[in-house]
């Protein structure tokens, strides 16, 4: 019995009030609890307080692992998602530094956070696409587009847009994340600085195949900041 106890333990922790809870293997910040309110599923969210608070959760999955058929948002945690990437992804060091090598003598696209588009006014219309913008042969691109968008010198000196993109899935070299993928974008001056502030895409999805919701430790935890104050204003 001692036996059994030990093996268990680790994939579900038990807390004060006997609900057990337990972290997504593809996303370790993110917990899971049972979701009492429909006696079926599971909350998941970023927050340790147990109950849960179901408006600040990440949203619903009726099992885990979350897939996209099983999740549904919510869109109140959406909404405060987007005002702290407003508030602090111009301070985001891993969106800094694309920042600066997108605006460099190569121009170039790499990294994950998207790509760099030559400065020029983002039509509403294609907002829809959000990889679209400038083409260059990603997600939603059409292989035409700017210089920097399709990899060659044409960022340098020049200023555009600069995409925050998920984590979970990396684009390739010189490519474009996908739609789904993108939670928005930021423009920069010439000389890669931050000038701009952040607007969401539109079409990003909180669970794709991919994964579930990968910020950089620094916007992680700008979040969870603002999750707790919520909850404390509760």
């Amino acid at each position: 019995m001692i036996l059994s106890r030990a093996i268990v333990a680790p994939t579900c922790k038990r807390l004060f009030s006997h609900r057990c809870v337990s972290t997504l293997s593809s996303n370790p910040h993110i917990k899971a609890f049972p979701n009492v309110a429909l006696h079926s599923g599971y909350l998941l969210t970023y927050l340790d307080t147990n109950p849960p608070t179901s408006r600040l959760a990440i949203g619903t999955t009726t099992q885990l692992p979350p897939t996209p058929q099983s999740f549904t948002e919510n869109h109140e945690f959406l909404s405060i998602l987007n005002d702290v990437l407003r508030q602090h992804a111009a301070q985001d060091p891993n969106l800094q530094s694309h920042a600066l090598a997108f605006a460099g003598p190569g121009g170039v696209t790499l990294g994950s956070h998207g790509a760099f588009f030559p400065q020029q006014r983002k039509e509403r219309a294609t907002r829809k696409t959000a990889a679209g913008l400038g083409g260059g042969g990603g997600a939603g691109g059409s292989g035409a587009g700017g210089a920097s968008a399709q990899g060659g010198a044409g960022g340098a000196g020049v200023g555009g847009h600069v995409h925050l993109s998920d984590l979970r899935n990396p684009p390739d070299f010189g490519r474009i994340a996908f739609p789904e993928d993108i939670l928005g974008s930021i423009e920069v001056d010439g000389s890669g600085k931050i000038i701009g502030q952040f607007e969401p895409s539109g079409t990003y999805r909180i669970i794709t195949n991919e994964g579930v919701l990968g910020l950089s430790d620094f916007l992680r935890a700008k979040l969870i900041e603002r999750l707790n104050a919520e909850e404390k204003r509760s």
